[in-house]
This record gives structure tokens, C-alpha cells and sequence, in this order.
């Protein structure tokens, strides 16, 4: 399915709700998962890597909206 995203923000939370979707085996029953936080925060990690590498990415992303 295509989500619309704008923003940092907005990936965070598509990524956040699709791994558990994709993965419920890991949502504990009090609503907590380890294991999709671990991939998230591994995912912001690498965001912030590429946009310190090239701080243009944003307004590249921007530009081409």
C-alpha cells in the first residue's frame, strides 16, 4: 500500500505501525516490542548518517514534491 510521507516524522510513524502489522509475533501483550523499536531506532541511525553525509537530502526530498 502507498502512504504519502512529508517528513521524518511521518516515515517514523508508517515504519512504527507497518512493523507491526507486518510482524504482530512480536508485540508483546501489553502493547510493548523490543524488537520493532531496535529496528527503528537502526533505521534512524542510518538517517541520520546519510543526512549528515549529505545534509542536502531533505531539500532534495523537498524540491522534488
Amino acid at each position: 500500500m502507498y502512504h504519502q510521507l512529508h517528513t521524518y516524522a511521518d516515515l517514523r510513524k508508517q515504519i512504527h505501525k507497518d512493523l507491526r502489522i507486518q510482524h504482530p509475533e512480536w508485540v508483546q501483550p501489553n502493547g510493548e516490542s523490543p524488537m520493532c523499536d531496535s529496528y527503528e531506532a537502526r533505521l534512524m541511525k542510518t538517517l541520520n548518517v546519510l543526512t549528515r553525509q549529505r545534509p542536502s537530502i531533505a531539500y532534495d526530498y523537498d524540491r522534488l514534491r
